[in-house]
């Protein structure tokens, strides 16, 4: 039976790995020595100025009324991720900062149904900083489509996704086919605001959208339209901007980031092989901000101490040093007496007079609405796991636990995903041919559980042998993906290292096929495993045999790539 990502994923496995962060104890706070601590789940977007103004803050010995030393512990989260482990009790924070006010209704309906129609936060509550979610688009290429005279947006996206063309029709055969790129909203703000605004843009509304207008076909038509353009999703933002700048034009023509993260681009220390300038597309059908909202929890573990606490550190961040410092991060200070200059200018591909047109938050149930359409409508993916059976792998019961979290990424693939599984040792066998997962479920989950392990590590021609199987697959109409799982050096392949490498950096497009890698202890070539993740614009992990849902979150992360 298929489980789906729902709105609100409880993320349990994710408990002991958060507790370890410092997200939040409920013990009162008090650290012992008259001290209380405010925990703080941020969204991470904001990681480098917060973690400057922690510093500075802790540093200063700021105390309460009674004379307590406040201690600040800030940990980064995804803020839809944070949202989830704040409602399953995992994480239990004095203050919760998400990227945007859009999730503080939803965290209130979703508490309310839990706890006698409580409120777990204000949802007017103090806004920290300030970026637009914009649409990050190559300068030349937006120029392509007539910017900036002509206004763009998520119809622009949507008529060249659907209708076939490439660049060449805009005379720049070099630059491919439009390749475009946003995240999974089940774990990223930037894709819950994204999924938003493009239902509005198919309403042709700014206020007021409804479950009905949602439900309209033209807006599952709308919806699938600029999905059938995205080379991946994944969980963090900042990712999508690495790899976009990083890889350049030929990786990713746009991506839905933030205003700041544009301007990022712009730095020379950071991306320092960025070919092209890179401009901010504010969509002319409207757009939301970023608004980091600062909200103390009503929750039961948050004592009066904590929250007094917790004003001290609102109050200081939205000072004008700290606000100041924002703006070098190139966040719009909410304190409107700190005005907004450098480095939020035309130079850095950015418009201050912008965005013209904002939306509104829909309520919960529409949002409800917006999370079903996409889902029908989102990009498929054909993905083929790898799996390392040798003998090693029966050390620390390392089989036993990959089998149980690739049961759990099994479980969360759509019925019309395709799933195929590939084994090694001393040679490779198809154990199951990629094709829909829905009617083959049960028999793919019996298989796996009856895997033993045996004989030697033939890796990379494994590696090799399916990559070239889903070279079959057209590029663009599905995600391609291989995972590959293994916990030691290769000792049976014909391939060097270097021939694999070669092969997959022949193709450095988006739609190319990602490798995702995992080295589950033993002795693992953690290097070679990351280039070839690297190779394909995929991510690269590291697992620990015997660590409470450590592999599981790992499938857990590569799943939000699709």
């Amino acid at each position: 039976m298929r489980h789906p990502f729902r709105w609100l994923l409880i993320l349990v496995l994710l408990t002991p790995l958060l507790a370890a962060c410092g997200a939040g104890g409920g013990d009162g706070g008090f650290l012992g020595g008259n001290t209380v601590e405010v925990s703080i789940a941020y969204g991470s977007e904001k990681r480098a100025w917060l973690e400057e103004a922690v510093r500075q803050f802790n540093a200063a010995g700021r105390k309460t009324a009674s004379g307590a030393s406040i201690q600040v512990v800030a940990t980064p989260m995804g803020s839809t991720d944070s949202m989830n482990q704040i409602l399953s009790g995992a994480i239990q924070p004095t203050v919760w900062s998400p990227a945007s006010r859009i999730l503080l209704p939803v965290a209130n309906d979703e508490w309310g149904k839990r706890n006698n129609g409580a409120t777990l936060v204000d949802e007017n509550a103090p806004l920290l900083v300030l970026s637009p979610v914009v649409i990050a688009m190559w300068k030349p290429m937006a120029e392509a489509l007539g910017w900036p005279n002509k206004p763009l947006g998520w119809s622009d996206i949507a008529e060249l996704s659907a209708s076939g063309k490439t660049w060449a029709d805009f005379g720049r055969p070099e630059w491919g086919p439009l390749q475009f790129g946003h995240t999974h909203p089940d774990y990223s703000n930037s894709g819950v605001a994204t999924i938003i605004a493009i239902s509005y843009a198919a309403a042709e509304k700014t206020r007021g959208l409804t479950v009905a207008d949602v439900q309209n076909p033209k807006t599952a038509e709308f919806m699938r339209n600029i999905e059938s353009g995205v080379i991946h999703y994944g969980e963090s933002t900042g990712f999508f901007a690495d790899q976009m700048f990083n890889r350049g034009p030929g990786y990713l023509s746009a991506a839905v980031l933030y205003e700041n993260l544009v301007i990022e681009a712009y730095n020379r220390d950071r991306y320092p092989s960025v070919s092209l300038p890179v401009v901010a597309i504010y969509p002319k059908e409207g757009t939301f901000w970023t608004d980091h909202p600062y909200a103390i929890l009503n929750a039961p573990w948050v004592t009066d101490e904590q929250r007094e606490a917790a004003n001290i550190f609102l109050r200081y961040l939205l000072d004008r040093p700290q606000q100041e410092l924002a703006l070098r991060y190139g966040y719009r200070p909410s304190n409107t007496d700190v005005a907004v200059g450098a480095p939020i200018t035309p130079e850095n591909g950015v418009d201050p007079q912008q965005p013209q047109t904002l939306l509104e938050v829909p309520r919960p149930d529409v949002l409800s609405a917006i999370r079903s359409i996409w889902e029908q409508n989102k990009k498929r993916v054909d993905v083929m796991a790898v799996l390392d059976v040798s003998g090693s792998m029966e050390d620390e019961g390392r089989l036993e636990q990959a089998k149980a979290a690739l049961r759990i990424f099994v479980e969360q693939l759509q019925d019309d995903d395709g799933f195929g599984l590939t084994i090694f040792s001393d040679q490779a066998t198809v154990l199951t041919p990629i094709s829909p997962i829905g009617s083959r479920r049960t028999e793919v989950l019996n298989r796996i559980a009856g895997l033993t392990p045996r004989g030697g590590t033939r890796l990379l021609d494994t590696v090799v042998e399916a990559y070239q199987e889903l070279t079959a697959t057209p590029p663009g109409q599905r995600i391609r993906a291989v995972v590959v799982l293994t916990d030691g050096l290769d000792n049976r392949s014909q391939r060097s290292a270097e021939d694999v490498l070669d092969l997959l950096r022949q193709d450095r497009e988006g739609y190319s096929i990602k490798v995702f890698t995992i080295a589950f202890g033993g002795d693992a070539d953690v290097h070679l495993l990351k280039e070839i993740a690297s190779a394909t614009g995929a991510k690269s992990y590291v697992g620990k045999p015997g660590e409470r849902g450590a592999i599981e979150r790992i499938y857990q992360d590569i799943t939000t790539f699709f």
